[in-house]
């Protein structure tokens, strides 16, 4: 039931066809909602918030505040929000700096209930972040990670795509594609196969993953020499790609390896 009546919406805003608006929302001038969209009650749209296409906003989430940050001195910025996003209840999403302009997170999903995403992050595709998440700023987020719930993530981190972080980590290093991280302090526990595996991966794939990984975080070498033998023992593949460019992109280092 549409209940704009009762919201404040700004007549300069831009919302699409077939949106839904719940009670005592509130919706600032410099914001744009995606056709088919469903706002409940008393949410909180800032300034510069693009919310895609079919996303569903829970109650008391509030979207596009001002970043958390002492060096924000006011500068325009946005929040990108994709299509078919799903944002629990409570969640706060800050907008950008002016280190990259923006905040974003891409489409299809899972934001659960009271995370917070600060400013200037990037979630890719189908991540899902379970309760209590906390992102600091400038965090990368691949496609198809996970994390659970109560996990922090410290400043300029990367988690990289198909990932899966234990519940109650707390991650100050990069966790590289495809793995899985839990333990204190944040270790390597594996490749993430069942992700995998669902994901329509193939088994000969999913063991040449096991097997770089193994040179990263098993056999006692420094990243270059693992990034060396990875390229001189493996054939070339979007996951040999991912996973050397991830390594030499790392500026916080990687997470430790099993002990």
């Amino acid at each position: 039931m549409d209940n704009r009546a009762l919201s404040y919406i700004s007549p300069k805003a831009t919302i699409g066809e077939n949106v839904q608006i719940g009670p005592f929302v509130t919706i600032e001038d410099d914001v744009s909602i995606g056709d088919n969209t469903q706002i409940q009650s008393n949410v909180v749209i800032c300034n510069g918030t693009r919310i895609g296409k079919a996303c569903t906003i829970f109650p008391g989430a509030v979207l596009g505040a001002q970043p958390q940050d002492l060096k924000f001195e006011g500068e325009y910025s946005t929040l990108e929000i994709g299509d078919n996003c799903t944002i629990r209840e409570y969640c706060t999403i800050n907008r950008g700096t002016n280190a990259s302009g923006t905040t974003k997170i891409g489409s299809n999903c899972l934001i659960m209930a009271y995370v917070h995403v600060a400013h200037d992050c990037i979630i890719g595709d189908h991540a899902i972040l379970v309760n209590n998440v906390n992102l600091a700023g400038h965090v990368e987020i691949g496609d198809y990670a996970i994390l659970g719930g109560l996990t922090a993530v410290h400043q300029f981190v990367k988690i990289g795509s198909h990932c899966f972080v234990g519940g109650g980590s707390l991650v100050r290093k990069d966790v590289p594609p495809f793995v899985k991280a839990a333990r204190e302090p944040l270790s390597y526990v594996g490749v993430n196969s069942l992700g995998l595996n669902r994901r329509g991966f193939e088994q000969k794939t999913i063991d040449q993953i096991q097997e770089m990984y193994r040179i990263v975080f098993l056999k006692a070498k420094n990243t270059t020499q693992a990034v060396e033998q990875i390229e001189e023992q493996f054939q070339d593949s979007p996951e040999k790609e991912m996973i050397v460019s991830f390594i030499a992109g790392s500026e916080r280092g990687l997470m430790k390896g099993f002990k």
